[in-house]
């Protein structure tokens, strides 16, 4: 058989390179996927990391240049989240968490290390905070206010008292697609709230709950982790 000389073959491990144009175009797709799945930041490989990771330090620059936030080490936020945070309502995200787009912040808000924020979650503060345990997980669409409006009959409701509790999230808990939670609720650790749930009371440790008003449906099984002690992790006052 002859081969053509004209004809140079591509080794399958040694793509050809891509045009300025093109390599443009990519990462500009790369940082929308990676805004919508965060996750896909932690799995870059070195060559695509460093362009991202100064991506990185540009969009968090500009957050604690706007805003009053403390940001961690190993932290994605996409540029899509809006985050606010005046003077006196702070937000502090620890360690190695992931804030994906269009989710809305308004402090106070505290994040501890390891917390991912799926798109579109809704977190507000009020006036005494939301507190998010480590390693703690909010998918899509769910939200908590850290505040409520009266509703007596006596006047309109834009012009009723707005309170604020407060809402506390303990570690390794798992809030799913678009979950709701009121004012005042404490859930503990290792607790799941199941999709389109609405809590509205306190959530004892490792429970499962589901449901309008949600309600316990199980526990999580011991893994020998930690203990299943009923009031871990509920702060008191």
């Amino acid at each position: 058989m002859t081969i053509d000389p004209s004809i140079t073959a591509v080794p399958e491990n040694n793509p050809p390179e891509k045009s300025p144009a093109e390599t443009q175009t990519y990462r500009t797709q790369h940082k929308l996927r990676s805004s919508y799945m965060p996750w896909l930041y932690e799995r870059l490989k070195p060559l695509h990391r460093a362009w991202a990771q100064a991506w990185q330090d540009e969009v968090q620059a500009y957050f604690r240049a706007m805003e009053t936030i403390t940001i961690g080490t190993n932290c994605f936020i996409a540029p899509e989240a809006r985050l606010f945070a005046e003077p006196g309502r702070p937000i502090v995200i620890g360690d190695n968490c992931w804030i994906a787009a269009d989710t809305v912040i308004h402090g106070p808000v505290t994040l501890g290390s390891g917390v991912s924020i799926n798109h579109h979650v809704t977190l507000d503060g009020g006036s005494k905070g939301i507190v998010i345990g480590n390693n703690s997980r909010l998918a899509a669409y769910s939200c908590a206010y850290a505040f409520n409006h009266g509703m007596e009959s006596d006047r309109l409701i834009k012009n009723q008292p707005v309170t604020s509790r407060g809402i506390y999230i303990g570690d390794d808990v798992w809030v799913g697609a678009h979950a709701g939670i009121l004012d005042g609720v404490s859930i503990g650790t290792g607790a799941v709230i199941g999709m389109g749930s609405i809590v509205t009371k306190t959530v004892p440790v490792y429970t499962k709950m589901a449901g309008n008003p949600a309600r316990p449906i199980g526990v999580r099984l011991a893994t020998g982790l930690a203990t299943r002690d009923p009031d871990k992790n509920i702060p008191r006052g």
